[in-house]
């Protein structure tokens, strides 16, 4: 009942109708799985299924006459069905839509967000025929208030997530874009969103750091489909490759900015946020680490700091020891990496405190008023 992830309330998981297990013996007599583990890319960015394969093969052992599987791990259309059915066709003797069902309704959860719970976001639902699909629709109606959506087929559901946070990552790639080029021409990003967004219809993407385990991922399961069908997604790859460029562009930028106004052989600077996203402990994929690892390469004395994370997972997985207290009139340049609500809350002049007297501050998000900082994305 710990949710190390600080989304629901303790109450809420104590005294409930809910059993938490990793014993395979609790699986027995179980007719509805929902499989919900991480999909991935490996090194090379290609789709790593492992989690999901052994997903199937655990439950595989356990399936009856009349049992659902359904998942919500992101995944290309057609995965699927050919990927995790033919596990299932392979370890069992049951005949698809006969002894038992598949369904697909894609995990639509916004990390860190205790406002916009399950309940509250519409869920696509699909299934392997008719009754699947309108089991796996009414199982899923029964708990998310904010309602359901059925598509006719699975391909359409694993399509619409895919979808979803591709457009999300070409979007911001065309901001980020667009501020590389505001900044040679030395015009501020954001008044120019700012000015733009005065137009009824348009959609107002601000410049920054694009990770996570959705949008900096799955535009990669997309580009591994087309390999397929031997067609270039330009505009997602080349959005993926802005996206991914930021973090280096964005201490270059700062590093810049150091040696314009300050003569030192190593700057000092502090780091301010290390997850993907603010508000949120999730580390997976944050290009913030991009970002220290660059201003290391640069010669920059790099400190992080950041207070909703676990420090001890830091180190285990990142070989990295965070600043819980940093110092006061210590550093060169302090940037604000991620806006978590504990450090906006208190103020620019709290956050500027670790700065010397002369320091950069880099509001890389954009969140407090242009002359309140030095620079911005």
């Amino acid at each position: 009942g710990f949710d190390r992830n600080n989304e629901v309330n303790k109450n809420n998981l104590e005294n409930k109708n809910i059993k938490f297990s990793s014993e395979e013996i609790d699986l027995e007599d179980i007719n509805i799985f929902i499989i919900t583990v991480p999909t991935p890319v490996d090194s090379f960015n290609q789709p790593d299924f492992k989690y999901l394969i052994e997903a199937t093969n655990l439950i595989s052992k356990f399936l009856n006459n009349n049992s659902f599987v359904i998942y919500e791990s992101t995944v290309y259309p057609g995965a699927t069905e050919e990927v995790c059915l033919p596990i299932i066709l392979k370890s069992t003797d049951l005949i698809l839509n006969k002894d038992f069902f598949l369904g697909y309704s894609p995990e639509r959860v916004n990390p860190g967000d205790k406002e916009k719970t399950i309940k509250d976001i519409i869920k696509i639902t699909s299934g392997s025929c008719e009754y699947a699909s309108n089991f796996v629709d009414q199982l899923y109606s029964s708990v998310v208030s904010a309602g359901t959506f059925k598509v006719n087929s699975i391909k359409v559901a694993e399509a619409a997530k895919l979808i979803e946070n591709i457009q999300r990552d070409v979007n911001i790639a065309l901001i980020n874009e667009l501020s590389k080029i505001f900044h040679k021409l030395n015009i501020d990003t954001n008044e120019v969103l700012e000015a733009s967004s005065t137009k009824w219809n348009f959609h107002k993407y601000k410049p920054g750091l694009v990770g996570g385990h959705c949008i900096g991922i799955d535009p990669f399961y997309m580009s591994y489909l087309c390999q397929k069908f031997d067609h270039n997604p330009v505009i997602i790859t080349s959005g993926r490759k802005i996206n991914d460029s930021m973090a280096k562009d964005a201490a270059n930028r700062f590093f810049n900015l150091l040696n314009k106004n300050f003569q030192s052989s190593s700057f000092r600077v502090l780091i301010i946020g290390i997850t993907f996203k603010e508000n949120c402990n999730d580390i997976r994929n944050s290009k913030v680490f991009d970002l220290i690892n660059t201003l290391k390469d640069l010669g920059c004395l790099v400190d992080v700091t950041d207070q909703i994370v676990d420090s001890k997972i830091i180190f285990e997985k990142k070989n990295l020891s965070l600043i819980k207290n940093p110092s006061k009139n210590l550093y060169d340049g302090i940037i604000l990496a991620v806006p978590h609500k504990i450090y906006v809350n208190r103020g620019i002049n709290y956050l500027k405190s670790f700065g010397k007297k002369d320091h950069i501050f880099f509001d890389l998000r954009g969140v407090f008023k242009k002359n309140q900082s030095d620079l911005r994305l």
